[in-house]
């Protein structure tokens, strides 16, 4: 009798979701339920655009969340590839949901130019919020760029090196951090906006300002809608891996001292994982017990790497011509 797959519980997968999609969940929804109270007593415009940006953030990292829980699944018979991809669905989910608050900030934006609310009061209140939003949104910022760093392989970094080695590693993280990255960035932009905003209309009564900062913030958001809406429809459709990691892969490969070339390799991301197909030319005069054992010891190795969900591959008889370095050497061309 074949033996059943181990069943997984709900609590081991919720164990492997995206912590930072889950600290970003708590933080912005206890920042939008501030801001809201902030705009009930103040009718900041821009504390408005700033609350609608929180909520948003909330409820995506909140879809987010789920997705990355379900993309931890194991693969079954009828999903013999596994889940990754869920993830990406989610993603997009969280697109539509920026999209629509974004509309809505822009709208309010808008309306503000037409008619600007002069200052009605609530200054320190509005200050104490923004402040506080930029503190969480800030700290949620900095756990997501040393998670793309972690999830990168890539050198850890500290101080004002953080964010330019997170944009430099961003495209090799999952989904859902990237997700975090690019809508906290928009975060910590919008409240600074916004608190300087609230400081100028109190000290000049230039209303004007307040409609201005609420339709930027509301196109900020836009452009973090296409980002992840770009890279997570690329997700979907399948997208191959960075040069770097085919770069390991192969060297994997082809470390192993039976193995004299590579014929082809695929390499398709999903999620945070990878799936590696490949045909490797061994050299002649094994056995064909004795090139399986090889194929098997090559894929052992590879599976070795944690970010490699699965690799298949095949093996023929080495032809004599090194096609790998000259396929590798086209590409650089």
């Amino acid at each position: 009798m074949a033996e059943q797959p181990e069943k997984e519980s709900l609590m081991s997968l919720v164990k492997k979701g995206n912590t930072s999609s889950a600290v970003a969940m708590i933080g912005n929804a206890v920042l939008a339920i501030c801001k809201g109270g902030a705009f009930l007593v103040s009718g900041s415009g821009a504390m408005f655009a700033s609350a609608m940006h929180s909520l948003a953030d909330a409820v995506n990292q909140g879809f987010v969340f789920v997705g990355s829980v379900l993309s931890e699944k194991k693969p079954t018979p009828r999903f013999p590839t596994g889940f990754g991809r869920v993830i990406n669905i989610f993603c997009m989910i969280a697109v539509i949901v920026v999209t629509i608050m974004a509309y809505e900030t822009i709208h309010e934006g808008i309306h503000l130019l037409q008619h600007p609310v002069a200052h009605t009061g609530g200054v320190w209140i509005n200050i104490a919020v923004l402040v506080l939003n930029i503190l969480i949104d800030g700290a949620i910022l900095i756990k997501a760029m040393k998670e793309i760093l972690k999830e990168a392989r890539a050198p850890q970094a500290k101080g004002f090196a953080l964010m330019p080695a997170a944009f430099k590693n961003v495209g090799r993280a999952a989904p859902p951090t990237r997700l975090v990255f690019y809508e906290d960035i928009v975060a910590v932009l919008g409240a600074l906006f916004a608190l300087i905003s609230v400081v100028v209309i109190a000290l000049t009564n230039f209303a004007l300002l307040d409609g201005m900062v609420t339709t930027l913030i509301g196109l900020l958001m836009i452009a973090v809608a296409f980002r992840v809406g770009y890279d997570n429809m690329i997700g979907l459709i399948g997208v191959a891996a960075p040069k770097d990691i085919e770069d390991k892969v192969s060297q994997t490969i082809l470390a192993d001292e039976q193995v004299a070339d590579i014929q082809m390799m695929r390499i398709i991301q999903e999620g945070r994982y990878y799936h590696v197909e490949g045909l490797i030319e061994l050299h002649k005069g094994l056995t064909l017990a004795d090139a399986d054992d090889i194929k098997f010891r090559v894929q052992q190795q590879l599976m070795t790497n944690p970010d490699i969900a699965d690799a298949s591959i095949s093996i023929i008889e080495d032809d004599g011509i090194y096609s790998w370095g000259n396929k590798q050497a086209d590409v650089l061309k």
